[in-house]
């Protein structure tokens, strides 16, 4: 498969709570460090896909880097875009669960080697060859990333190619201000907004109520492509004149983390592809489903004979 699929910003490790409600204000056992940043899951999925994958993203001269980069080459991802920081320490997060659903975390990203990604380490070479860019809410914590995601639109646009986005909110965040003005000017851009159905409040789209409405106001925005994640539930497809509504595939939870990122990479991938609109949100709902089954971020990341083994298990 020739598509590029490119995506941009934290790669870090990350440390999950041994015991529910551990909480983080007092001593208590971590498993860890385990591969970790959402467009570093999303670009591993796209890789163990069968697709051309590639990161760009920074990380300190230190074992935690060393680790990931290892990792990522391993599963297929192409590594040249990510840069290796002498001066800086790869980050970290923390990881406390309150239930299996809702988490608290601690980041430590804007003052490590992947919050100095800039415009600047961006490979022109490697940006000329992707086909498409997917983009992490995440991801945009500082004008440096903000100018660097700017950067790849504008060149993978120019060139013909499509831009997928994510808003991947999390509250630990939203006080950041640099990512609340970025998502407006991304949206302008995006051919594919994959949201999850909680996610609509934040952009003020809950006012319409009525999905449809919703979704309508977002075509009217010039995006072709809405996807709802509805994780156990399913998930939604909206075009201008079609939708469609996918179940999920229920498997018993053991760590949620990953989940939309193997989703959005699947979904992404396969419609690119050339899979229909239904297969491509069946794949991308096991992969999802496939992705909280294992302990670790990235450690539930799947080829697509696994994901077409869960998909026949479940239709049995």
């Amino acid at each position: 498969m020739n598509i590029t699929i490119a995506t941009l910003g934290e790669l870090l490790v990350e440390f999950l709570a041994k015991k529910e409600n551990q909480g983080f204000s007092t001593p208590g056992e971590f498993w860890g460090p385990y591969p970790s940043g959402a467009p570093a899951i999303f670009a591993d999925q796209v890789a163990k896909l069968g697709f051309c994958s590639l990161l760009f993203s920074c990380v300190g001269n230190d074992a935690f880097g060393e680790m990931n980069i290892a990792r990522l080459a391993r599963d297929g991802v192409n590594v040249k875009g990510i840069s290796v920081l002498p001066n800086a320490t790869t980050g970290s997060a923390f990881v406390s669960y309150r239930t299996q659903a809702q988490r608290d975390f601690i980041f430590n990203m804007p003052n490590s080697a992947c919050g100095l990604l800039s415009a600047g380490h961006l490979d022109e070479e490697l940006l000329q060859q992707c086909h498409h860019f997917h983009i992490m809410g995440s991801s945009l914590f500082s004008f440096r990333l903000i100018d660097a995601v700017r950067k790849v639109i504008g060149i993978v646009k120019e060139n013909g190619g499509t831009i997928s986005f994510d808003p991947n909110i999390r509250k630990e965040m939203l006080n950041i201000r640099e990512m609340s003005q970025a998502f407006e000017y991304i949206l302008d851009y995006t051919d594919f907004f994959l949201p999850s159905d909680g996610e609509l409040d934040y952009f003020g789209l809950s006012k319409f109520r009525d999905e449809d409405k919703i979704v309508g106001s977002l075509h009217q925005r010039g995006i072709r492509h809405v996807v709802v994640k509805r994780g156990p539930r399913g998930s939604s497809y909206y075009s201008a004149d079609e939708q469609y509504h996918v179940a999920g595939c229920p498997v018993t939870v053991v760590d949620p983390t990953g989940a939309g990122d193997c989703f959005g990479a699947t979904f992404v991938s396969l419609f690119l592809a050339g899979y229909s609109v239904p297969d491509a949100l069946a794949h991308a709902n096991a992969a999802g489903s496939l992705a909280i089954s294992q302990r670790g971020p990235m450690e539930g990341t799947s080829t697509l004979a696994q994901i077409e083994a869960l998909l026949s298990q479940q239709s049995g």
